[in-house]
C-alpha cells in the first residue's frame, strides 16, 4: 500500500481522532481511505446521472433498469 504524508487543519484533524477514538474506524488511515472511496462512488454517481440525463428517455422496463443498476452496482 503506498504511503502519504498529509496535513490537515487543526479541526480536520480533531475531528479524525475522535472518529478514531470513538471506534468508528480503527485508524485514521482507514478512515481516509473510506472518504476516498465515498468520494469516487459519489462522482461515479453522478457522472452516470450526468449522461442519463444527456442521453433522454429510455424504452427499457423499470424492471430492467433496476436489474441493470444492480449489475453495474455489484461489479
Amino acid at each position: 500500500m503506498a504511503r502519504q504524508s498529509i496535513s490537515l487543519t487543526e479541526p480536520n484533524d480533531q475531528w479524525l481522532k475522535n472518529q478514531v477514538d470513538n471506534k468508528e474506524y480503527a485508524s485514521k488511515s482507514e478512515l481516509v481511505n473510506d472518504l476516498i472511496r465515498q468520494a469516487r462512488k459519489q462522482e461515479w454517481i453522478k457522472e452516470k446521472l450526468e449522461n442519463a440525463e444527456k442521453s433522454g428517455f429510455t424504452t427499457d422496463s423499470k424492471e430492467e433498469i433496476l436489474k441493470l443498476s444492480k449489475e453495474l452496482l455489484n461489479g
